[in-house]
């Protein structure tokens, strides 16, 4: 895939994606007008766990403590029994609660607004802080997750071994009108049709620019 074609299937997967489901953290952003602690909370509980359960940990939680004073003085036990059954529901209690404290003595309480402030966090990855970053503060980051690090090699737009990689291979490729929508396409796309194993390559509005780097099986 070429840079020119990227208006293109920007414009294509925009329409394509109203059939599916919101990703989680994008309805939390969306809902709480950019309250960037609560979109940290929620993508930190959302990391290897479904959506839905991502969902109702976060509303559990959001009902005991919304801001990071509230969460550090909530007991430990008390967050994981909040938040449980998300994956690793014990280490993120722990990390929340730590975030927590750290924001308070650091950031008086308040989520820095950049990335680099943001990864002094411990348990804070670059996929957190861009997301935060994006969501909770509208200023340009690119939240790369496996689906977006997938979709973009498929397509043959980047050549990258990791997400990390991925990430700064698109900040020189990718146009910046695209950062902060591209995390929420791909997440929604790669579910539902570029999948990570046999994707519906017979069904997908963008095929005639994919490569399909990759793709030893298709449907």
């Amino acid at each position: 895939m070429q840079p020119a074609n990227i208006p293109n299937v920007i414009s294509i997967l925009k329409k394509e994606i109203k059939r599916f489901k919101t990703p989680y953290v994008t309805e939390v952003a969306a809902e709480v007008k950019k309250d960037p602690f609560k979109v940290l909370v929620s993508c930190i509980l959302s990391l290897r766990t479904k959506d839905d359960t991502t969902r109702e940990a976060s509303v559990k939680l959001f009902r005991l403590a919304s801001t990071a004073e509230g969460i550090a003085r909530l007991p430990q036990k008390r967050i994981e029994k909040a938040i449980y059954p998300v994956g690793f529901y014990r280490v993120k209690a722990a990390a929340l609660k730590g975030i927590s404290k750290e924001l308070i003595v650091k950031h008086g309480g308040k989520v820095p607004d950049t990335i680099e402030s943001l990864l002094t966090l411990k348990g804070v990855g670059r996929k957190t802080a861009n997301l935060v970053v994006t969501m909770g503060f509208g200023k340009p980051g690119i939240c790369v997750d496996t689906h977006v690090h997938r979709i973009v090699n498929r397509w043959g737009f980047v050549s990258t071994k990791t997400p990390e990689e991925t990430e700064f291979a698109l900040r020189k490729k990718l146009h910046k009108r695209y950062w902060i929508i591209i995390n929420d396409l791909l997440v929604t796309f790669g579910r539902n049709i570029c999948r990570p194993i046999s994707p519906f390559c017979s069904g997908c509005a963008v095929f005639k620019y994919c490569k399909r780097a990759g793709v030893k099986k298709q449907r």
